[in-house]
């Protein structure tokens, strides 16, 4: 399966991209911190396009960020726009010897994740390495100067003409967690040389059992002074202040499975299909909604046997979702399509407490900001339900193939009362099912037909290779 997708051009950029863009170019030490689905990752790649290729001012640059972003974002974003398509990115992944090997490869962009950071510093000695240009995506995983990945970046800043921070939430907990990220920029220039430094001029000591402090409260004036300081590198925009935004801001995060997993999915669908062809039904809505749920379960992460219990098979949306819950401290809505869903989700983010909507006090505490996880399935409380006012953060963790559902349950949150741009995520197994239910929801598709014709044209290419 491919997506059908037209490349994208720099006219499409809104005002506040191409402006984020010329702030990136001035500073030659910078933070961008922008709110999800605003478009972090297209900005950097035109950034990082205009100091290679048009201003020259750098060689080689180096990303580093969580584990499935550096590994399926930013490759996949280059493949979307024009001005992007000929930059070369190279994943430093896999075995030592693999990461070895990416190492050697001329390359424009060297992407490795987090966890891999130290060991790419001790390789080069802990002082130099051969880039000039860092980015540090979802920079709040840097918050502790305590880590191992703060301390690795630290020892090689001298490495680096230009760095830049990306994050939408530079503070998820409190300001304590800005010093260290905006140490990687100015080397303690601006808020101290220390953790120490900063905490002793900008905060109070909150919480405490005799010399040992648990917490720290803002001075009158610490928010104000510390921004102050900031402010000239570091350029913050919200969603809901750009009028030229669009109501909803809709962002499908493509996760691609590994070739093995691949092999797995491309093995079952054809199990299933061929079980299919074999029992002899007719192709009717109600025998296609069966095949295709089948699928897509195999895209969310877990398969029922004929017991009724469920097998993981991958936990690539878990993962997922487990990023967008880190980089947006903000209530979010999960939705989701199957029993296992909701069991490995609850599971996972227990200690956020997340609740299954079912009664009126579950909607009464979302509403109140009490909730910092919703989860919700589309058929039982997508109509009707006011919960506006609660959060503005929707993910898809399962896709529904009924447009019916997937509109109504938008709507909970993107309706009259809605204060903010309503951000609405879409966990999408790449080579999946997934992508059929999406282009058939984009095109708008009441009857499924779409879907309906995607499974007829797998029926027929399995009966081809049968030569029935």
């Amino acid at each position: 399966m491919t997506s059908d997708i037209k490349l994208l051009t720099r006219n499409e950029f809104h005002i506040y991209q191409n402006a984020s863009v010329e702030h990136l170019n001035k500073n030659y030490n910078c933070g961008l911190f922008l709110d999800m689905g605003m478009g972090k990752t297209v900005i950097t790649l035109t950034f990082l396009n205009i100091q290679l290729y048009e201003e020259l001012e750098i060689n080689r640059a180096l990303i580093v960020g969580p584990k499935r972003v550096t590994e399926n974002v930013w490759t996949s974003e280059v493949k979307k726009w024009e001005h992007l398509k000929h930059l070369k990115l190279t994943k430093i992944i896999g075995t030592v010897k693999q990461r070895e090997k990416a190492l050697l490869e001329k390359t424009d962009i060297h992407l490795i994740s987090r966890d891999n950071i130290s060991w790419l510093c001790t390789k080069y000695g802990g002082s130099k390495i051969p880039y000039d240009t860092l980015i540090i995506d979802e920079s709040s995983s840097f918050k502790s100067p305590k880590s191992q990945r703060f301390k690795a970046l630290r020892m090689v800043l001298n490495s680096f003409k230009r760095v830049v921070i990306l994050t939408g939430t530079p503070a998820p907990n409190s300001l304590i967690d800005l010093w260290s990220q905006i140490f990687l920029l100015d080397k303690g220039e601006r808020l101290g040389r220390t953790i120490t430094s900063y905490r002793e001029e900008f905060f109070k000591p909150g919480m405490s059992n005799g010399p040992v402090v648990y917490s720290y409260n803002l001075q009158k004036t610490g928010e104000e002074r510390i921004h102050s300081r900031i402010s000239d590198i570091c350029l913050s925009m919200s969603a809901k202040d750009y009028l030229d935004l669009p109501e909803r801001i809709d962002n499908y995060i493509e996760l691609v499975f590994d070739d093995v997993l691949q092999k797995k999915y491309d093995d079952f669908e054809r199990d299933k299909i061929l079980q299919f062809i074999e029992t002899g039904l007719e192709l009717t809505a109600a025998n296609a909604a069966g095949l295709i749920n089948k699928l897509l379960q195999f895209a969310n992460g877990a398969i029922y046997d004929e017991d009724k219990n469920y097998h993981v098979v991958h936990d690539l949306k878990i993962e997922a979702l487990e990023e967008i819950v880190e980089q947006d401290d903000k209530p979010i809505l999960v939705a989701y399509s199957y029993i296992h869903d909701k069991e490995r989700i609850l599971e996972k983010f227990k200690k956020y407490k997340p609740v299954v909507l079912k009664t009126d006090k579950d909607i009464e505490d979302w509403n109140a900001g009490k909730i910092r996880m919703l989860i919700m399935h589309p058929a039982s409380g997508g109509h009707g339900l006011n919960l506006q006012y609660g959060g503005n953060t929707i993910v898809w963790f399962g896709i529904p193939w009924s447009l019916e559902l997937y509109q109504q349950l938008n709507a909970r949150l993107d309706r009259q009362g809605q204060t903010k741009s309503v951000i609405v995520n879409h966990l999408v197994s790449y080579n999946t099912y997934d992508m059929n239910v999406v282009k058939s929801l984009k095109s708008k598709d009441k009857t499924q037909t779409s879907l309906m014709n995607a499974v007829k044209f797998k029926i027929d290419e399995y009966k081809k290779l049968m030569g029935l």
